[in-house]
Protein backbone atom coordinates (compact mmCIF):
# COMPACT_ATOMS: atom_id res chain seq x y z
CA UNK A 1 0.00 0.00 0.00
CA UNK A 2 1.38 3.26 -1.02
CA UNK A 3 1.77 6.36 1.74
CA UNK A 4 -1.51 8.35 -0.15
CA UNK A 5 -3.55 5.41 0.06
CA UNK A 6 -2.19 4.97 3.74
CA UNK A 7 -3.23 8.58 4.60
CA UNK A 8 -6.48 8.15 2.67
CA UNK A 9 -6.13 11.45 0.42
CA UNK A 10 -5.62 11.27 -3.39
CA UNK A 11 -3.11 12.85 -5.92
CA UNK A 12 -5.72 15.73 -6.32
CA UNK A 13 -5.89 16.27 -2.88
CA UNK A 14 -2.20 16.89 -2.05
CA UNK A 15 -1.84 19.08 -5.17
CA UNK A 16 -4.70 21.46 -3.34
CA UNK A 17 -2.57 21.37 0.08
CA UNK A 18 0.59 21.95 -1.46
CA UNK A 19 -0.88 24.68 -3.46
CA UNK A 20 -2.44 26.30 -0.52
CA UNK A 21 0.50 26.02 2.20
CA UNK A 22 3.92 27.67 0.16
CA UNK A 23 5.82 26.36 3.10
CA UNK A 24 5.06 22.51 2.98
CA UNK A 25 5.42 22.93 -0.83
CA UNK A 26 8.82 24.79 0.15
CA UNK A 27 9.79 21.97 2.49
CA UNK A 28 9.06 19.06 -0.02
CA UNK A 29 10.61 21.01 -2.85
CA UNK A 30 14.17 20.60 -1.14
CA UNK A 31 13.83 16.92 0.02
CA UNK A 32 13.19 16.30 -4.01
CA UNK A 33 15.86 18.44 -4.64
CA UNK A 34 18.35 16.32 -2.71
CA UNK A 35 16.80 13.01 -4.39
CA UNK A 36 17.20 15.07 -7.77
CA UNK A 37 20.17 16.18 -7.04
CA UNK A 38 21.93 12.33 -6.47
CA UNK A 39 20.19 11.07 -9.63
CA UNK A 40 20.77 13.79 -12.41
CA UNK A 41 24.84 13.32 -11.35
CA UNK A 42 25.74 11.56 -8.56
CA UNK A 43 23.87 7.91 -8.30
CA UNK A 44 24.77 6.06 -11.63
CA UNK A 45 28.42 7.51 -12.10
CA UNK A 46 31.38 5.28 -11.94
CA UNK A 47 33.57 8.45 -10.85
CA UNK A 48 31.49 8.61 -7.41
CA UNK A 49 31.52 5.87 -4.66
CA UNK A 50 30.01 5.28 -0.98
CA UNK A 51 27.16 7.99 -2.11
CA UNK A 52 25.18 8.14 1.13
CA UNK A 53 21.64 10.64 2.17
CA UNK A 54 22.39 11.77 5.47
CA UNK A 55 19.30 11.37 7.88
CA UNK A 56 17.65 15.43 8.26
CA UNK A 57 18.75 17.23 11.18
CA UNK A 58 21.90 14.75 11.68
CA UNK A 59 24.45 17.30 13.45
CA UNK A 60 26.99 15.23 13.49
CA UNK A 61 27.15 14.94 9.14
CA UNK A 62 28.22 18.29 7.67
CA UNK A 63 25.76 18.77 4.83
CA UNK A 64 22.67 16.47 3.17
CA UNK A 65 25.10 13.71 1.53
CA UNK A 66 28.09 12.64 0.90
CA UNK A 67 30.39 10.58 -1.25
CA UNK A 68 34.08 9.33 -2.31
CA UNK A 69 35.56 11.15 -5.58
CA UNK A 70 38.91 10.26 -6.60
CA UNK A 71 39.68 8.37 -2.68
CA UNK A 72 38.22 11.69 -1.15
CA UNK A 73 35.45 12.34 0.98
CA UNK A 74 33.26 15.02 -0.20
CA UNK A 75 30.08 16.48 1.79
CA UNK A 76 27.23 18.69 -0.42
CA UNK A 77 24.89 20.86 1.17
CA UNK A 78 21.56 21.03 -1.02
CA UNK A 79 19.89 24.37 -1.23
CA UNK A 80 16.89 25.77 -3.30
CA UNK A 81 15.84 29.54 -4.48
CA UNK A 82 13.40 32.09 -3.04
CA UNK A 83 10.59 31.51 -5.24
CA UNK A 84 9.66 35.08 -4.59
CA UNK A 85 12.83 36.32 -5.75
CA UNK A 86 13.12 34.62 -8.95
CA UNK A 87 13.42 37.29 -11.80
CA UNK A 88 13.17 36.78 -15.91
CA UNK A 89 15.85 38.34 -17.35
CA UNK A 90 16.82 39.58 -21.18
CA UNK A 91 19.11 36.87 -21.14
CA UNK A 92 17.67 34.23 -18.13
CA UNK A 93 17.29 34.66 -14.83
CA UNK A 94 17.81 36.06 -11.62
CA UNK A 95 17.47 35.04 -8.16
CA UNK A 96 18.42 34.70 -4.54
CA UNK A 97 19.21 31.30 -2.77
CA UNK A 98 18.72 30.83 1.13
CA UNK A 99 22.23 29.54 2.25
CA UNK A 100 21.76 29.21 5.92
CA UNK A 101 20.78 26.54 8.69
CA UNK A 102 17.03 25.73 9.37
CA UNK A 103 17.54 27.36 12.77
CA UNK A 104 19.87 28.93 15.29
CA UNK A 105 21.96 26.71 16.57
CA UNK A 106 25.74 27.26 19.02
CA UNK A 107 28.51 27.12 16.65
CA UNK A 108 32.67 27.16 17.53
CA UNK A 109 34.53 29.75 15.02
CA UNK A 110 37.89 28.27 14.50
CA UNK A 111 39.62 31.28 16.56
CA UNK A 112 37.99 29.46 19.42
CA UNK A 113 34.47 31.81 20.21
CA UNK A 114 30.96 30.46 19.74
CA UNK A 115 28.35 32.69 18.36
CA UNK A 116 24.32 31.11 18.52
CA UNK A 117 23.34 31.47 14.79
CA UNK A 118 21.78 30.59 11.51
CA UNK A 119 24.97 30.77 9.44
CA UNK A 120 26.76 27.52 7.81
CA UNK A 121 30.07 27.93 8.30
CA UNK A 122 32.88 28.34 6.22
CA UNK A 123 34.36 25.02 5.99
CA UNK A 124 31.54 23.60 7.43
CA UNK A 125 30.65 21.42 4.11
CA UNK A 126 33.03 20.95 0.74
CA UNK A 127 30.03 21.64 -1.93
CA UNK A 128 27.10 23.56 -2.19
CA UNK A 129 24.84 22.62 -4.62
CA UNK A 130 21.53 24.83 -5.62
CA UNK A 131 18.25 23.56 -7.24
CA UNK A 132 17.74 26.07 -9.89
CA UNK A 133 14.08 24.62 -11.10
CA UNK A 134 12.55 28.00 -10.44
CA UNK A 135 14.55 29.19 -13.42
CA UNK A 136 12.81 27.84 -15.64
CA UNK A 137 10.33 24.61 -14.03
CA UNK A 138 13.62 22.35 -15.09
CA UNK A 139 15.53 20.45 -12.93
CA UNK A 140 19.25 21.76 -13.12
CA UNK A 141 21.05 22.48 -10.65
CA UNK A 142 24.50 25.18 -9.99
CA UNK A 143 27.62 24.37 -7.99
CA UNK A 144 29.74 25.75 -5.69
CA UNK A 145 33.05 25.15 -3.40
CA UNK A 146 32.51 26.26 0.11
CA UNK A 147 35.23 28.33 0.47
CA UNK A 148 34.20 30.95 -2.43
CA UNK A 149 30.87 31.44 -1.19
CA UNK A 150 30.48 34.97 0.24
CA UNK A 151 30.85 35.93 4.14
CA UNK A 152 27.99 37.34 5.70
CA UNK A 153 28.01 41.23 6.24
CA UNK A 154 26.23 41.41 9.48
CA UNK A 155 26.84 43.21 12.00
CA UNK A 156 25.75 41.39 14.74
CA UNK A 157 29.36 39.33 14.33
CA UNK A 158 32.61 41.10 14.73
CA UNK A 159 34.63 41.66 11.58
CA UNK A 160 36.66 38.30 12.87
CA UNK A 161 33.80 36.67 13.45
CA UNK A 162 32.34 36.86 9.82
CA UNK A 163 35.09 35.48 8.28
CA UNK A 164 34.01 32.00 9.54
CA UNK A 165 30.52 32.47 8.83
CA UNK A 166 28.74 32.42 5.49
CA UNK A 167 26.20 34.84 3.92
CA UNK A 168 22.04 33.60 4.42
CA UNK A 169 21.50 34.61 1.03
CA UNK A 170 23.76 34.35 -2.30
CA UNK A 171 22.49 35.94 -5.55
CA UNK A 172 22.82 33.88 -8.47
CA UNK A 173 22.00 34.24 -12.04
CA UNK A 174 21.38 32.05 -15.27
CA UNK A 175 23.35 31.72 -17.17
CA UNK A 176 25.63 31.12 -13.85
CA UNK A 177 28.62 33.33 -13.36
CA UNK A 178 31.52 32.38 -10.61
CA UNK A 179 31.55 31.03 -8.10
CA UNK A 180 29.18 28.85 -9.92
CA UNK A 181 29.48 25.80 -12.37
CA UNK A 182 27.20 23.96 -14.32
CA UNK A 183 29.03 20.53 -13.77
CA UNK A 184 29.73 19.53 -10.42
CA UNK A 185 32.73 17.14 -11.47
CA UNK A 186 34.76 21.10 -12.40
CA UNK A 187 34.08 22.10 -8.98
CA UNK A 188 34.82 18.34 -7.41
CA UNK A 189 38.41 18.42 -8.93
CA UNK A 190 39.13 21.70 -7.24
CA UNK A 191 37.87 20.56 -3.97
CA UNK A 192 39.99 17.65 -4.18
CA UNK A 193 42.88 19.09 -5.41
CA UNK A 194 42.47 21.30 -2.18
CA UNK A 195 42.15 18.68 -0.10
CA UNK A 196 45.03 17.03 -1.44
CA UNK A 197 47.49 19.38 -1.06
CA UNK A 198 46.79 19.86 2.27
CA UNK A 199 47.79 15.98 3.51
Amino acid sequence: MGILERWGVTLDEINDILAERPSVRGILLGFIAEYKLAQIWFSNDPRVDSLERYKNHDRTRAGDLGFRYKGVLVSVQVKSLQSSSVLKTETGYKGTLQCDASDRRLVHLPNGESVETTCLLVGGFDLLAVNLFEFGQEWRFAFAKNSDLPRTTSSKYTPEQREFLLATSVRITWPLQPPFYEDPFTVLDMIVAEKSSKT
